[in-house]
């Protein structure tokens, strides 16, 4: 049926109705006291979302976007950098401060598994001479499912003393719970088409007192990611080139959505889907594949056994009109991924969870007792509605 697509990608994610109404209105000027009023209100809720009371600024671009902008605003060149890699999105942080000249040392798990975040430790003390000047690494790393330990990982960095801790929260901002001042964190990077329910474009990053310290001193090339730029029109409540204002409205409305619903509920609400997710997944005797204990509330990541990706993909999409990811890179037809962040709900849940197990009943006849992983899925909210 046309105009149906359930979207459960990592990104983008689903938008309410509210936020796709709110651009479609005439655009204002950038320069107007009406927008300027807008930056002002946004900027508020960033900071509440964000869980800080330093800078949180907007580029117009992708999530990548603010991670380029976290590297050429607080280094030189050559400086020495920890950089965790345990998946593609570990992978580009590598291949972008490599790009820049910086001397890479990285941190690398299996994909599937978390950082070692007593790694991170060991090579921070042994830097008596504090060379290195940052860590770098995703905390919730879209590829493979997997979360790893920021509050740990912060902790070691900021006993260093020197280096900076920049941080791709992609996945994770506005998913689970991310106290940029309480866990000490320098600069955090993350894009509107994830936890913030809106359409690509905006990409948001957030810089400590000590970030811009950095950046006052940092020598890599830059011009429209030239942060100080974004923090002096900031204070005016403007922007220093022409933003996509109907995004704006979009992130306005969004904000306010969110601040409705509170962080807590947020958390919660992710909390309890992912895992159904999970429940579900077992129930239908597939595997998960990221590690226990380590799964993102953001993406499911999901091993495929005795067929290939492409075919549920493809029966999800063109029968059901439902999307879902493949595996990247290695991954691709070993896995696939369901996303579940942002403007998602219980219903939205065992809505996926019935129609995947229909399509694994047509491709692994005998294998997937029907209902099963839906009782799960059931269950599982059930239980933790009581609680």
């Amino acid at each position: 049926m046309q105009d149906k697509l359930t979207l459960m990608t990592p990104g983008p994610t689903p938008v309410p109705e509210a936020v796709l109404k709110v651009m479609g209105c005439h655009p204002i000027g950038h320069r107007s006291r009406e927008f300027e009023a807008i930056i002002q209100e946004i900027s508020g809720q960033l900071r509440w979302l964000h869980q800080t009371s330093n800078d949180v600024l907007i580029i117009t671009g992708s999530g990548t976007a603010a991670m380029e902008a976290a590297i050429v605003n607080t280094l030189k060149s050559k400086d020495r950098i920890l950089c965790g890699d345990n998946g593609k999105f570990g992978e580009r942080w590598v291949e972008l401060a490599r790009a820049y000249g910086l001397e890479v040392e990285v941190i690398r798990s299996p994909w599937g598994q978390p950082l070692d975040s007593e790694a991170f430790r060991v090579v921070l003390e042994a830097d008596t001479e504090k060379l290195i000047k940052a860590v770098i690494l995703t905390h919730s790393e879209t590829s493979t499912g997997v979360i790893n330990d920021l509050k740990s990982i912060s902790k070691h960095v900021n006993s260093h003393g020197v280096a900076l801790s920049i941080v791709d929260c992609v996945t994770s901002m506005g998913v689970v719970n991310v106290p940029i001042d309480v866990w000490g964190i320098d600069v955090v990077c993350s894009g509107s088409q994830k936890g913030y329910m809106m359409p690509p474009g905006l990409a948001f990053i957030a810089m400590s007192p000590r970030a811009w310290q950095y950046q006052e001193n940092s020598t890599l090339p830059k011009f429209y990611f030239n942060l100080s730029f974004y923090r002096k029109t900031s204070i005016k409540n403007s922007s220093p080139f022409t933003p996509a204002i109907n995004l704006y409205f979009a992130l306005k409305e969004a904000l306010t959505i969110m601040r409705q619903e509170g962080l807590e509920s947020i958390f919660k609400r992710h909390d309890e889907n992912s895992r159904a997710i999970q429940a579900a997944v077992k129930a239908m005797g597939l595997s998960l594949y990221a590690c226990d204990g380590y799964r993102s509330p953001s993406v499911t990541a999901i091993q495929t056994i005795d067929f290939e990706a492409e075919l549920l993909l493809s029966l999800m999409r063109n029968k059901l009109d439902i999307l879902l990811a493949n595996g990247q890179d290695h991954l691709k037809g070993r896995i696939f991924r369901i996303g579940h962040l942002g403007f998602v709900s219980n219903r939205d849940i065992l809505t996926i969870v019935a129609s995947m197990e229909s399509v694994l009943h047509t491709i692994r006849p005998g294998k997937v007792v029907l209902g099963r992983g839906l009782a799960a899925a059931i269950n599982e909210l059930s239980s933790r509605t009581k609680d």
